[in-house]
């Protein structure tokens, strides 16, 4: 089974990050979901985002090494739309990594000023009609999936960001047990 370290979105470690961590546990994986918000959580994306511009997104980012930092090397990075910055990052960067889990997010590899390691699977999980893949978001997994050959992109129907939060105006139930049965299969491959 595989050891996953998980990071949260904007909204910060919500009672739906702890229910996608826990479809993981039940899996039968080992599950890390720290807290790169210092215990703050949020009702709504706007919000949410304007904390992590005043706290930083390299404060973040460094967060969330320093989690990583006190765990085994050989992890599966994971990260729902802003954790998806910290995931790719750690997964480019830090030795160990197993394969990575960028949901509703993804960043233009080359922007990480290290390459993609070899043999490390990704998983790129997104919503066709999410507005916010204007950002870039999409373009850059097409890259990874272009660059990365163990790299996988599923784009579901819809048009929600956190389509993972249960609870949330965004949240889809079935692209949810899509994506987890569909990183769950990664996962056992390990």
């Amino acid at each position: 089974m595989a050891e996953v370290l998980l990071f949260h979105h904007v909204l910060g470690r919500t009672p739906g990050m702890e229910a996608l961590a826990e479809r993981f546990r039940d899996a039968g994986h080992t599950v890390h979901l720290p807290d790169l918000f210092e215990g703050r959580t949020f009702d709504d994306r706007e919000a949410g985002r304007a904390y992590a511009e005043e706290v930083g997104f390299d404060t973040i980012i460094e967060r969330g090494r320093l989690v990583a930092a006190e765990l085994p090397r050989e992890l599966v990075y994971a990260g729902v739309s802003l954790g998806a910055l910290p995931a790719q990052l750690l997964t480019q960067t830090r030795l160990g990594a197993r394969a990575a889990l960028l949901i509703s997010a993804a960043i233009e590899p080359s922007d990480l000023d290290a390459p993609w390691p070899a043999g490390v699977p990704a998983q790129l999980h997104l919503m066709e009609g999410d507005p916010l893949l204007e950002e870039g978001d999409l373009d850059a997994a097409r890259s990874i999936v272009a660059t990365v050959p163990a790299a996988e992109l599923f784009l579901y129907p819809g048009s929600g960001h956190l389509f993972t939060e249960v609870g949330s105006a965004d949240h889809d139930e079935d692209a949810t047990d899509l994506l987890v049965r569909r990183a769950t299969e990664l996962l056992a491959r390990l």
